[in-house]
């Protein structure tokens, strides 16, 4: 247990305070720079977290270089010790933190890079399931590792709204879409985690709200009620969003496309054709959502596909065999 005046218990009060800060700049609605200042800062209270819990198993945090016989430790240009950064404490061995609290960790800290030197809006609408899943992640590690006395959740309370709890718009229909940077990282991001890792409420933090249409006037005027995951209602809720629910799209390649155009009938229509048709529509532009780039390489969506699939029909005679022509012409 940390002591009042240790080291380990200065760096548990700076977690908590960069964590607090995090959260309250997001939540300001005059505030601006949301999502910079929130990683910024959580980067800091996890860093310090993590510093605090080497400390107490008694871990070396320090850089030092490892080219002298007897190990010194590296400093600044001011001579003060270089503490491990966050990315090296996750990459720790003996790192108490699970995969996908790691992985959502580590979108945030490239995220950060990503948005440093450009314009990032659309960022502090899009990804709050992940910026959610970073606070209560927090939560409960700092009280794991360190008792429930340290908690923050108590200080936090929900946050009043000017509109309704209304379904936020898609990608396409945003006010603020994202810049082609950050698609292009979150596509790269994501397509290199696992589909539980991806799924897991530690990476991001998505929960189902149902307006109360009713009161029982016995019980608190709560803004927000929960109920058990395993109750009947709830069963019902999750019934109904799992057949709504967008699934992730899949995604092809263009050799993909020209032999499913192919296999339609369209045996003359190759990836000549195909490369002079998305320039043709400026396919590539992310805006008009396409396709996405991932690791370097563009896929296409079946969005793509039907208009290549529209053009190949209109234009039937120019990519069917002779074979085909001739049967068209007898019949």
């Amino acid at each position: 247990m940390p002591k009042g005046n240790s080291i380990q218990s200065q760096l548990i009060v700076e977690s908590k305070q960069a964590a607090l800060n995090a959260i309250q700049t997001f939540n300001n609605p005059l505030a601006t720079f949301k999502t910079e200042t929130f990683i910024v800062l959580m980067v800091i209270a996890w860093r310090s977290l993590l510093h605090a819990y080497y400390r107490g198993i008694n871990v070396e945090y320090r850089y030092f270089d490892r080219k002298n016989r007897n190990s010194s430790f590296m400093r600044t240009k001011s001579g003060a010790f270089r503490y491990w950064d966050l990315e090296k404490c996750l990459q720790y061995k003996n790192c108490p933190l699970d995969e996908p609290t790691k992985k959502n960790l580590r979108f945030l800290i490239g995220l950060r890079n990503e948005i440093e030197h450009h314009q990032s809006t659309g960022v502090d609408e899009y990804f709050t399931g992940r910026y959610l899943a970073c606070c209560l992640n927090y939560e409960r590690v700092l009280t794991e590792l360190f008792g429930d006395q340290h908690s923050v959740g108590s200080q936090m309370a929900y946050a009043l709204q000017f509109r309704d709890l209304t379904a936020a718009p898609s990608p396409d229909e945003s006010i603020n879409p994202l810049p082609n940077n950050v698609i292009n990282y979150m596509s790269t991001f994501d397509a290199d985690i696992s589909e539980d890792d991806y799924q897991h409420p530690h990476f991001s933090y998505q929960m189902i709200f149902v307006r109360k249409l009713t009161n029982n006037r016995n019980t608190t005027d709560q803004a927000i009620e929960f109920i058990s995951a395993d109750s009947e209602l709830a069963s019902g809720i999750n019934k109904q969003y799992w057949v709504q629910k967008e699934v992730e799209r899949p995604k092809y390649r263009p050799s993909q496309i020209v032999g499913l155009m192919a296999e339609e009938g369209y045996p003359q229509f190759n990836m000549h054709q195909h490369t002079l048709l998305w320039k043709e529509r400026d396919a590539k532009n992310l805006g008009k959502g396409y396709g996405v780039e991932v690791s370097g390489q563009w896929y296409w969506y079946d969005k793509w596909i039907a208009v290549v699939r529209e053009h190949c029909k209109n234009n039937a005679s120019q990519y069917r065999n002779s074979a085909d022509k001739t049967t068209l012409i007898l019949n």
